[in-house]
């Protein structure tokens, strides 16, 4: 019994470093919402993310591309048009997301309710 007991904090342990790399990888305010708005439309221009997640500075959305690009969750591809165009979207790693992503939104909408009767 020991043993076992052993075993489950070993694998609880292990399972809970795993959620903090996850929080880690998409933390802070606005991590989520940007991979959203590309989920939704699966390539979205720096414009349209800035327009879809309310309250986000320019400089703040670039620094948070960035780290996703870093993560390898999210691409960024350069196009050849004048004024030069800015396209991102989520990379095969970071399309996994998308369950957790329709996840969210679907307790998102039922919270609301909950607690607004919305």
């Amino acid at each position: 019994m020991v043993c076992q007991a052993k075993d489950f904090q070993q694998e609880h342990k292990k399972e809970m470093r795993a959620v903090q790399d996850s929080m880690d990888v998409l933390s802070g305010k606005w991590k989520i919402a940007i991979i959203s708005s590309i989920c939704y439309y699966n390539k979205r221009r720096f414009s349209d993310i800035l327009n879809d997640v309310v309250g986000i500075s320019n400089k703040m959305l670039s620094k948070e591309l960035k780290e996703l690009e870093i993560n390898q969750l999210v691409t960024r591809t350069v196009l050849d048009t004048q004024p030069v165009t800015v396209q991102y979207e989520l990379t095969e790693h970071g399309l996994t997301l998308k369950t957790i992503i329709n996840n969210l939104t679907e307790w998102g909408i039922e919270h609301r309710k909950r607690i607004m009767g919305k």
